[in-house]
Parts: structure tokens; C-alpha cells; sequence
């Protein structure tokens, strides 16, 4: 129970940080690139997966379905980061549409 608990906290503990990203619209550099490592670090993860599944037959659901939602969080944050390094202008200064809905809906369903 708690390491299923402890993957499923894995996957959304980087909400607080996505959401002060989205509120003020800008990030420092270094947040920027350590906001993009960990999420580079999931999405390799759900490479490995997927290896695995077909090499050893293994598989996860606990473990895919919470790649999969840090994941997707972290889509429209690789968005932004892309297009600003490859224009040079990091930090990052453009607001977070989708980053903004998921977080407005998970704290809202939280304190209902």
C-alpha cells in the first residue's frame, strides 16, 4: 500500500511547482531545466515500460498508469520549454493554459 501510495504521490508532487509556474508566468532558468529533466526522466520511464513489456513480459499498472498522468502533466510544460530554447528566451515567460485547468480541476475536486 505504500509504495503504491508513495508512485501515485511521484506523479502529482510536482503540481505545487507546475502551478507557480502557471500563476506567475515566468520560471528561473534552472528551474526551467530541472522542471524538464524530471519530466525527461518519466517519459524515459515510460520507454522502459514499454521494453519491458515486450522483452520480459512484465507488466505494471500502477506503476504506467502514474508515468503516464506525470506525463501528460508535464505535456504543455515541454510545450513552452522547446519553444522558448529554441528561440533563447528562457526563462520561460509564457502562461500554461493546460497546466492551469489540471490543477484548478484537481484542487477544486480536493476541497469539495
Amino acid at each position: 500500500i505504500l509504495w503504491t501510495f508513495s508512485i501515485y504521490l511521484e506523479s502529482v508532487a510536482i503540481m505545487p511547482q507546475l502551478f507557480m509556474l502557471s500563476k506567475t508566468g515566468e520560471a528561473e532558468t534552472i528551474t526551467a531545466h530541472y522542471l524538464f529533466a524530471l519530466g525527461s526522466y518519466r517519459a524515459l520511464y515510460l520507454l522502459n515500460w514499454i521494453y519491458r513489456y515486450y522483452v520480459e513480459d512484465f507488466f505494471d499498472p500502477i506503476a504506467i498508469v502514474a508515468g503516464i498522468v506525470q506525463t501528460v502533466l508535464y505535456a504543455d510544460f515541454f510545450y513552452l520549454y522547446i519553444t522558448r530554447a529554441k528561440t533563447q528566451l528562457l526563462p520561460l515567460t509564457a502562461k500554461s493554459t493546460l497546466i492551469e485547468a489540471v490543477i484548478v480541476l484537481s484542487l477544486s475536486n480536493n476541497f469539495h
